[in-house]
């Protein structure tokens, strides 16, 4: 089963629980994840992940929780990421991955409907964190 680390990285302001999502430049709207490298930790693959992808650093990870119900043959992992700050309301970060994208980053509010564009993984992945949270 494949290992995949996702960051829950809350807004540090407070007033609305609010993850990082980003709009991907050919597969929709997304939350930052990725693969967990032999012998990483869960919680470190979800700070390295948020770090990559979205240009965002922790101060600490801690496990959530995991999940094999987001995608079949997937075991998601998920860490609460302490953000250092500052972080803005909207930014863009080039992540290297498949040589090179260009992702356009906002504040997905939990405790909203999320906006259309986002594959049904995304959506199981956001309403795990909502419950667990």
């Amino acid at each position: 089963m494949r290992q995949v680390a996702c960051p829950v990285a809350l807004h540090p302001d407070g007033s609305v629980r609010r993850i990082p999502a980003f709009a991907h430049p050919h597969a929709g709207l997304q939350l930052v994840k990725g693969g967990v490298r032999p012998g990483e930790a869960p919680e470190a693959a979800a700070a390295r992940e948020l770090y990559e992808e979205a240009g965002l650093e922790t101060r600490a990870a801690l496990s959530l929780g995991m999940s094999d119900d987001i995608v079949d043959g997937e075991c998601w992992h998920f860490a609460l990421c302490r953000l250092v700050p500052p972080v803005r309301d909207r930014w863009q970060h080039v992540c290297a991955d498949d040589g090179g994208h260009l992702f356009r980053f906002f504040w997905l509010a939990l405790d909203d409907d999320a906006p259309d564009g986002f594959d049904p993984r995304y959506l199981r992945a956001r309403n795990w964190i909502r419950a667990t949270l």
